[in-house]
């Protein structure tokens, strides 16, 4: 549990490292709570959408219009715990990347493509034109390719001792290797 938090505790720190263990708890503390907010939705849909469907009528209605209104305001604190993990989420990742001995700029090669479609898909509906949306797509997928080469940099080990980064955040050097795993 200690490792989920860590990047909570660290909230907007860029510089250092960070370990595979604490990147990987993290992201499934996060996936996690995202699993729970999900799971509730769906419980506010389906209950309120049985409530409707049982009470028939103009009540059904009324009904319809208590589930979207519950679902919004599970929106609306999904947005904000969101926003919330924002800055410890993006710390860590760069921290990761500083441990295999490589610059939080990488982030771009995700990012940067898909804030480029989703501009290119923004311009394609307000021109109506279906070519620019064709090369948003593409470009969206030269984003999914950067999130896979992101996947493997998160994957590798970290460099043993320090780095430009900072020090081994497992705190051995080259020589106590083989002790990772023990």
């Amino acid at each position: 549990m200690d490792w989920m938090l860590l990047p909570l505790k660290r909230y907007a720190e860029f510089s250092g490292r960070s370990r595979r263990m604490e990147f990987w708890m993290f992201t499934l503390g996060v996936f996690l709570l995202y699993l729970v907010f999900m799971v509730i939705a769906m419980a506010v849909g389906i209950g309120a959408a049985g409530m409707a469907a049982s009470a028939g009528g103009s009540a059904s209605v009324g009904g319809l219009a208590g589930m979207f209104a519950s679902m919004g305001i599970l929106a609306i604190v999904l947005g904000i715990v969101w926003l919330g993990l924002l800055i410890p989420t993006i710390a860590v990742a760069i921290r990761r990347l500083h441990d295999t001995n490589r610059s939080g700029f990488w982030l771009w090669i995700y990012i940067g493509p898909y804030l480029v479609s989703l501009l290119l898909n923004i311009m394609a509906v307000s021109s109506n034109s279906s070519g620019m949306a064709g090369l948003a797509g593409v470009i969206g997928l030269l984003g999914l390719i950067g999130a896979i080469v992101l996947l493997v940099f998160y994957c590798l080990p970290g460099t043993p001792g320090p780095n430009k980064y900072g020090p081994d955040p497992m705190g051995g050097s080259a020589a106590n290797l083989g002790d990772t795993f023990a």
